[in-house]
């Protein structure tokens, strides 16, 4: 590393000038000095890393915020809404969809999800699902091996392994762990979201949408994976976003929060800000998978329960985190 650039780490890049002899990379968000703070840390937590390793982990610290929308927070009712009995998912259409408000359907069956308030505090959630390229980079920078090494060299296993899928989930800790790690390096207050973050983002601010895609209806191959009964990983973009910007908020894998799951829990949810019980025995996952049957299981309100650790990276569980800050990046 040269002296310029050393000592624009130092000084967190107080000035332009030595930023562009750092050589750092261009943030849509963060200032040239607080892009140098991010990668002063790095050096210091990663001394033994290459100056390669050190700049692909400040290329994904700064991609990271880039991408987080910010989410301007508010008061809705979390929960199953109720839907038309008789839809169609490709349908187009405004709660109530044309029936009387005291006529619809519960969309889950679970009886886990009844309609609470709920009061957020603005925050910010990441655009995408993590990939498995910035997951296996974080690994590497841990000493961890790839995630199903033994796989990688099977043709017929290759499409699972674009850097550009979603990141397997073993153990919710390590999603969790990764969320921090941004944050930690980041200088930012990052983590997993809550269960109502998810669910308020997932349905464009809280408003009563059945599906959490461009126009809230389900139309596979065009809004929404093709359906393939098999386990098929697509990339974390590969479909478009909802209004306000988050890709595949369901579909492709499901996602896990921050929350242990309780039954009961939305009959005694605070208001405010709720993060879930304070115990448990497993955590909240959102959303959906590849494999499951989508007009079903693709919608805004259900409600998963799982465990803390399971036997290997399960290509159908992944995750996105959030920045727990009000303001704007």
């Amino acid at each position: 590393m040269n002296t310029i650039r050393t000592l624009a780490l130092l000084v967190g890049c107080a000035a332009a000038a030595a930023c562009s002899s750092a050589n750092l990379p261009e943030s849509q968000k963060l200032s040239p000095g607080k892009v140098g703070e991010i990668a002063s840390r790095i050096e210091v937590q990663y001394p033994n890393l290459s100056l390669d390793q050190r700049d692909e982990v400040l290329r994904v610290v700064v991609r990271s915020l880039d991408e987080m929308v910010f989410v301007e927070g508010g008061t809705f009712e979390m929960g199953d809404f109720g839907w038309k009995c008789d839809f169609d998912p490709a349908e187009v259409c405004t709660w109530p969809c044309g029936v009387p408000e005291d006529n619809v359907c519960n969309i889950t069956m679970m009886g886990d999800a009844p309609l609470h308030t709920v009061e957020l505090s603005s925050y910010h959630l990441a655009a995408k699902k993590t990939t498995l390229g910035d997951f296996e980079l974080y690994r590497s920078a841990h000493g961890q091996p790839p995630v199903r090494g033994e796989q990688r060299k099977r043709e017929r296993l290759k499409h699972l392994f674009d850097p550009l899928n979603p990141a397997p989930v073993k153990e919710w800790q390590e999603a969790k762990d990764y969320c921090q790690w941004v944050g930690k390096l980041s200088g930012y207050p990052v983590d997993l979201p809550s269960e109502a973050q998810w669910e308020y983002a997932a349905r464009n601010r809280g408003q009563k949408v059945l599906y959490p895609t461009d126009d809230g209806s389900l139309k596979l191959g065009v809004n929404y994976a093709k359906r393939s009964g098999k386990i098929l990983p697509e990339r974390v973009d590969a479909y478009p976003p909802n209004p306000l910007g988050l890709y595949s908020m369901s579909g492709i894998a499901t996602e896990m929060v921050n929350d242990w799951y309780s039954k009961a829990y939305f009959q005694s949810s605070p208001i405010k800000d709720p993060q879930g019980p304070e115990a448990g025995a497993t955590k909240v996952a959102r959303g959906t998978n590849s494999i499951e049957t989508p007009w079903l299981s693709a919608n805004t309100v259900i409600r998963r329960s799982r465990p803390l650790d399971v036997d290997e990276h399960l290509f159908t569980e992944s995750f996105r985190c959030a920045v727990r800050r009000s303001e704007p990046l």
